[in-house]
């Protein structure tokens, strides 16, 4: 495996090999994590064993990935900190006149200090509860500790020249702070392809700062990483939903999308696409395969085109594109096409509602409602998700009917009240891209 420095030739584009596919186990045992007090003697070899297949620069890269999509509210001198602790311990213990003890001494030393008042470490909001307790306990509370994802990525990719002033004042520094800014704004994509697009990119750095001319040579290679670089950007967006909205919110996220952009489709066309994308992310997105999302976002396009690409002049357009992944994003990035005019979507009843045979008739409703509608699926959303509560909560109630009677005219004042709202607040910018959205 080539190293994740910025010096040598570039690397393959490719997923990482096998050892890097143990990566994420080998860091999630060290630092703060023991299994089992019995096993850490199993734990201590295991780390010491991918320590000497890695190689201390790899093993140092990847830590610095890992810790810092887990803690993207840390500063880099905080992540940095910790890297150095972590490399520090690993190499002291796995020295072969090392004491017996080194390992388990260290890591308790090191969850010790994490819990100093001038810790140099990354602050956790859960920190204090898990100083409270003591040995492998507090071990393990550190271990689960991590920050909620960035909502928004805001790292801007420097100039080539400002790349390369800063690549050639100090390559270790700037392969540091790349890794550190790339995997705090984009933590949520797999790991293993976060890890992958982060080598290629130092090692074309790399490449084309010691070359006779940069500007030809990034051209070139960026030409070469543009599908790494635009699967793992889409994968950290739709992983962030997917992980902060749970499963069967995201289905029902996905088919409200879905049915605004192709408002002529019918329900079976499009709530089976809702629920295989949703499964792509529950696949794929905690995966540790190699190439999970390279294979299975494909395999949904190819769905998508034939479900959709007769519904929608524009799904038809993109359907025209080169590649899966640009078909993808283009049918991703879409905006919600022009509602039908149709009678407004009446509530289900309670005898169909609350019938457990009676399948899909929450998702008929949510499909009929999100056809006539032009407002964000992220308000609509939220409408909904008060709206279904309130027809469970019904179906749970002693008398169904008489509780359908009584909330049913107050859900429906307030769900028309929030769309024609939310309809005139949003009508630019449903009916627009965001760039043009942000030129008007």
């Amino acid at each position: 495996m080539q190293r994740m420095s910025c010096r040598g030739t570039r690397g393959a584009t490719g997923l990482p090999g096998r050892k890097m596919k143990r990566v994420f186990i080998l860091l999630l045992a060290i630092a703060f994590v023991h299994t089992l007090e019995r096993g850490r003697d199993y734990e201590k070899n295991k780390v010491c064993t991918e320590l000497r297949n890695l190689g201390k620069d790899d093993f140092r890269s990847l830590s610095m990935v890992l810790y810092s999509r887990k803690f993207p509210s840390s500063t880099f001198g905080q992540v940095r900190e910790l890297v150095k602790e972590v490399v520090s311990l690993t190499e002291e213990c796995c020295a072969e006149e090392a004491d017996p003890d080194c390992y388990d001494t260290r890591t308790s030393a090191l969850s010790a200090k994490s819990c100093e008042s001038d810790s140099p470490f990354p602050v956790h909001p859960g920190t204090s509860e898990c100083c409270d307790e003591e040995g492998l306990e507090r071990k393990l509370c550190m271990a689960a500790l991590k920050h909620p994802p960035q909502e928004f990525p805001t790292y801007v990719e420097p100039t080539n020249d400002e790349l390369c002033h800063a690549f050639r004042h100090d390559p270790k520094e700037f392969a540091d702070q790349f890794i550190y800014d790339y995997s705090v704004n984009y933590g949520q994509a797999p790991l293993l392809l976060l890890v992958s697009y982060v080598k290629s990119y130092l090692s074309m750095v790399g490449s084309c700062c010691t070359s006779s001319n940069p500007n030809a040579c990034f051209l070139k290679e960026r030409l070469q990483v543009k599908h790494l670089s635009l699967l793992t950007t889409i994968s950290n967006r739709i992983c962030s939903q997917h992980v902060a909205y749970g499963k069967e919110k995201s289905r029902l996220s996905h088919l409200i999308k879905l049915a605004q952009k192709a408002p002529t489709a019918d329900l079976e066309d499009v709530l089976p696409l809702a629920e295989d994308v949703t499964k792509v992310l529950t696949n794929c997105c905690e995966s540790t395969s190699e190439d999970c999302m390279a294979k299975e976002l494909p395999e949904h396009v190819v769905k998508l085109c034939q479900n959709l690409s007769t519904k929608n002049s524009k799904f038809e357009d993109c359907c025209q594109e080169k590649t899966p992944m640009d078909i993808f994003v283009c049918t991703y990035f879409m905006p919600a096409a022009q509602p039908l005019t149709l009678p407004p979507v009446e509530l289900p009843t309670n005898t169909d509602v609350c019938d457990k045979a009676n399948t899909n008739v929450r998702e008929k409703y949510i499909f009929e409602l999100s056809r006539r509608t032009h407002i964000p699926e992220v308000f609509l959303s939220k409408v909904l998700e008060s709206t279904l509560k309130a027809l469970d909560e019904c179906c749970h109630s002693p008398d169904s009917t008489a509780c359908f009677k009584d909330k049913g005219p107050l859900m429906k004042k307030e769900l028309s009240s929030f769309i024609k709202k939310g309809q005139e607040i949003c009508a630019d910018y449903s009916e627009n891209t965001f760039t043009e959205y942000k030129k008007k």
